[in-house]
């Protein structure tokens, strides 16, 4: 199949990160607003109201692996798509913390579940020499319902006054639906196909120039999730274990989700520190294009060079101009330098180097690994977020993620392998430890 056909795939698969990106931080936009209305705690405000549909992102991520595999990426896509519609029309009418809770959570599921089988879906039928932009293109589905949440919370504030919230929430319904319809429309996965030795049917999708040796690859079905722990896989787990875990230990969610409570602790009004949000969106998707550009140029390490070094003057500055109290706009050129770091670095990598570490007979359950493991501790984020930000100073805060990304980089230079241009079958036969009882 010629690549704009490949590419219409990618496309369609790819709007589930942007479901991702507007669902989880449109909560940045009205957790305020439903706080005061529902009067509830820091501590029930950061567990029902904030991190709820976090930890349904974790719940959906570590079942993710099951359905992908034994169902395939493209079913569990279109069940995203209906986890998701339901979701947003349950949270937008809620009466009540509890109920919105539950629909927020729901809708995490479904995240969850996008984030396995989107990003599975979007490496196998891509090709060697593109396959970090085409992966790329779900992250870049993130940033950009980042930046429309943004954007969209500022245009819809107080347009229903005390119920302005209901429509920042409702308004996904619109992108959920379409991206619903357009996913039916996408072909298996040949590779999953081919997985579960349906050669007649993977043949037939001809989504992209599978190489030779890829069907001597799949003699056997080896699907079993308990084989992913088997020590078989242990450098590739703790690479993908990393990854995720230093993702969230830069802080990102913490800023995205509390951007504007944090702008509002420089001197920013309401109105000017969901305005200056905006701005942090919009950043985070021009530089995801800057990442869509270089990732198969100079490749996922470099990359990852570049964001840690970013990383750590950023948050070395952010904490600076806390302590000595500079004014708002000092503060907020260094989170964007922040935001810009992570859209070239570890917004660009991640979601392309997991999926591609991970041998086809256990990716769907590697990426439900890593996936995981970076959404719990998103999830934790969002828990103890506002807690912490009332708690600690925030030159304290942004002192510590500063550290993490020393620590990052010392990863990036001792143990990531690079991981460019490298057909999948080459990559597992790289990181996979040989065993003879096989």
């Amino acid at each position: 199949m010629k690549n704009s056909s490949s590419l219409k795939h990618v496309l369609k698969a790819s709007m589930a990160g942007f479901l991702m990106g507007f669902d989880t931080v449109v909560i940045s936009g009205v957790n305020l607003a439903v706080k005061a209305i529902w009067n509830t705690s820091d501590w029930i405000h950061g567990t029902l109201i904030i991190s709820m549909t976090l930890w349904g992102i974790v719940f959906g991520a570590m079942i993710g692996g099951h359905p992908t595999d034994r169902f395939g990426r493209k079913s569990t896509l279109i069940l995203v798509g209906f986890l998701c519609t339901v979701a947003i029309l349950g949270a937008s009418l809620a009466p009540n913390p509890y109920i919105f809770s539950f629909f927020r959570f729901l809708g995490g599921l479904g995240i969850g579940l996008a984030t396995i089988a989107a990003p599975t879906y979007i490496s196998e039928i891509s090709e060697a020499h593109n396959r970090g932009r085409m992966t790329m293109l779900f992250q870049f589905n993130i940033v950009l319902g980042i930046l429309m949440a943004y954007f969209s919370n500022y245009l819809l504030q107080g347009i229903l006054e005390e119920n302005s919230w209901r429509i920042m929430i409702g308004i996904e319904l619109l992108p959920a639906a379409i991206y619903t319809i357009l996913i039916f429309s996408i072909p298996k996965s040949p590779r999953w196909l081919l997985l579960k030795n349906n050669k007649v049917q993977a043949s037939k999708t001809n989504t992209s120039k599978l190489s030779v040796h890829i069907n001597k690859l799949f003699t056997k079905n080896t699907t079993s999730n308990s084989r992913l722990f088997s020590g078989k896989y242990n450098r590739i787990l703790l690479l993908s274990f990393l990854m995720a875990l230093f993702n969230q230990l830069s802080g990102i969610s913490f800023i995205l989700f509390y951007v504007p409570e944090l702008l509002g602790k420089t001197g920013l009004g309401t109105s000017e520190s969901l305005l200056s949000s905006v701005s942090v969106g919009l950043i985070n998707l021009i530089f995801t294009f800057v990442g869509i550009s270089l990732i198969d140029k100079l490749g996922r390490k470099q990359l990852m060079y570049i964001g840690s070094i970013g990383y750590i003057i950023s948050l070395s500055m952010v904490a600076l101009s806390f302590y000595i109290n500079t004014s708002p706009l000092f503060t907020l050129i260094f989170l964007l330098l922040f935001v810009a770091s992570h859209a070239v670095g570890q917004g660009a990598v991640i979601f392309v180097f997991i999926p591609e570490i991970f041998p086809t007979e256990v990716r769907s359950f590697g990426q439900a690994w890593g996936s995981g493991i970076l959404n719990v501790f998103a999830a934790i984020t969002a828990l103890l977020g506002a807690v912490l930000i009332n708690a600690l100073t925030p030159q304290l805060i942004f002192g510590i993620f500063t550290f993490f990304m020393i620590l990052q980089l010392l990863f990036v230079h001792f143990m990531m392998p690079e991981t460019k241009g490298v057909p999948l079958e080459v990559i597992a036969k790289w990181l996979v430890k040989e065993t003879h009882d096989r």
